[in-house]
């Protein structure tokens, strides 16, 4: 027997945190109960359970690395038509959904699954799973204000943690940084970079844990090797 939410999540309906927003909604159903509790266990190999009069399929788990173009919304859909990351996986017979966030104005490595546990450890600041930009920010700034963000910078949602910060490249009216953080808050780079001065005019990411963009091109994706799976769910203890 196991918790719904997480028979929801590994089914693919959605994250795990997602999956508990529908049971309280009163979406989902096991054996016709319309089910609005958290705390209902299940047995998905015999319990009928269904998401807005459907019943969810188990599916292989599966988990991609997508380079999300610019301008690209990291959404199943949106309300304004504009382009979304489920765009690029039409072909993809699983639900795979984006694990965190990244910007509309922001490309680079998105990692895209239907493994809610997976979704939710890397997604938990506890497991600290490394996520490594290029930032190209306006103007050259000094050291004492990178020191700034490696020590920890306050926004108005409180202070970050401690960042890696390296100075890359100046060039003429710019600097590229490359900047490491585990935490997750939205937009948090720019707002660390506009905190001391520097706003970001690109951003890129190119790294989480130890996956990387490596020769990948905006738009494609790829499949996770089974040793890199392995190796994943090693590091956020899976």
């Amino acid at each position: 027997m196991e918790r719904l939410q997480k028979v929801l999540a590994h089914a693919g309906v959605a994250s795990r945190r997602k999956c508990e927003d529908m049971i309280l909604e009163g979406r989902v159903r096991v054996n016709g109960e319309t089910v609005t509790e958290l705390g209902r266990k299940v047995d998905p190999l015999l319990d009928q359970i269904e998401v807005d009069g459907k019943p969810i399929m188990t599916e292989r788990k599966r988990t991609f690395l997508f380079y999300k173009p610019l301008r690209v919304i990291t959404s199943m859909s949106d309300p304004q038509g504009r382009p979304t990351v489920a765009d690029y996986f039409r072909e993809i017979d699983e639900r795979v959904y984006p694990v965190g966030r990244l910007d509309y104005d922001t490309e680079g490595l998105l990692l895209m699954t239907n493994d809610g546990e997976l979704a939710n450890r890397l997604t938990h600041p506890k497991y600290e799973a490394d996520k490594c930009y290029l930032a190209t920010v306006k103007g050259h700034p000094s050291e004492e204000q990178l020191d700034r963000l490696r020590r920890g910078i306050r926004l108005e949602d409180g202070w970050t943690a401690p960042a890696q910060v390296r100075r890359v490249k100046d060039r003429r009216n710019t600097t590229v940084l490359e900047i490491v953080i585990h935490e997750g808050r939205n937009r948090q780079v720019r707002r660390m970079c506009e905190a001391i001065g520097h706003p970001v005019v690109h951003l890129i990411r190119t790294r989480i844990a130890f996956l990387t963009l490596g020769s990948m091109k905006p738009g494609t994706y790829r499949e996770l090797k089974p040793r890199e799976l392995e190796r994943l769910k090693r590091l956020l203890y899976l």
